[in-house]
């Protein structure tokens, strides 16, 4: 059997298609979303409704206040063992998201180029990120290691460290190092592929529903529950933009404008991700047969 990854741009229908195909298999589904985990963010992050979950178990949402960060590594932490316990008790875990780092990580382990650990430099540059955040220790990966800092993510903190780490023990970059992905359980990758400017006329539409259902005043909320701006969970895309419609740096009409913008963009970011997904499935989105495609992939292997 193989473990089914619904992923692909924002807006794609992955969510309804992911609770469908958990309810065919007796499933339950493991979000790979970074801003479903925070509580109190469901309107601009689209969080499934008790409606939209129609009884289906799903785990990885509204773990964290939006105060704390949350990074790749710690994702992984939580989402893998689920993962397995899932498939022990002979469910199948149904993965769902558009965080293409989440689903990269969980789905495979890496060597680090059998370099071994060094207590005294993790320590150092866990102090240093403490103190001065997780861009600015990302910078310092930059200049020794650029091709690693372009695959990294800030947030990812264990493995900008770790990638430091070799460079200070071997003088070389961890991304010239043999450190090749090893799958951790057999998968079936399915992403829908929309004609560009269907997907994006799907995006306008959500952003204008979010809007309509009060993503505004959710943000508003969220200030005055002390979340702040620079909060790792307020870099979200539509919530950034409504901070500064807030502080009347920009009208309501340009907020708008921005969100859309910028969730095209990311969706654009998300497909140049995905593709690069070892083995992964476009499905045609008018296609009927696209459910049961899936779970002959899922049952025959």
């Amino acid at each position: 059997m193989r473990i089914p990854v619904i992923c692909g741009p924002t807006a794609s229908g992955k969510t309804s298609f992911a609770v469908e195909l958990a309810l065919r298999l007796g499933g339950e589904v493991i979000s790979a979303d970074c801003m479903l985990v925070y509580k109190g963010m469901d309107i601009g992050t689209a969080k499934p409704t008790e409606d939209e979950m129609r009884g289906v178990p799903h785990h990885m949402i509204d773990l964290l206040s939006p105060k704390e960060p949350f990074s790749v590594s710690d994702y992984t932490e939580r989402a893998l063992p689920l993962c397995n316990r899932l498939s022990a008790e002979g469910k199948v875990p149904v993965i769902c998201g558009g965080t293409g780092f989440y689903i990269q990580s969980l789905l495979f382990s890496r060597t680090n180029g059998n370099v071994g650990a060094d207590e005294s430099i993790r320590k150092k540059y866990e102090r240093y990120v403490s103190e001065k955040g997780t861009e600015a220790l990302h910078a310092k990966l930059a200049p020794v290691d650029p091709e690693s800092a372009e695959k990294l993510h800030p947030n990812d903190v264990k493995r900008v460290i770790r990638a430091l780490e070799i460079y200070e023990l071997t003088g070389i970059k961890k991304s010239a190092q043999a450190d090749a992905p090893v799958p951790r359980f057999p998968y079936i990758a399915a992403a829908f592929a929309y004609p560009r400017e269907e997907l994006y006329v799907r995006i306008n539409r959500r952003v204008d529903e979010m809007l309509a259902a009060g993503l505004v005043d959710e943000v508003e909320a969220l200030l005055a529950q002390g979340v702040d701006e620079s909060c790792q969970s307020m870099q979200g895309i539509g919530y950034k933009e409504v901070v500064k419609y807030l502080k009347n740096e920009i009208n309501y009409s340009t907020m708008c404008d921005i969100i859309k913008q910028n969730t095209r963009n990311y969706a654009k970011r998300q497909i140049t991700f995905f593709k690069k997904l070892p083995g992964i499935l476009w499905l045609d989105p008018s296609n009927k047969e696209n459910m049961n495609i899936i779970l002959r992939y899922v049952w025959e292997g």
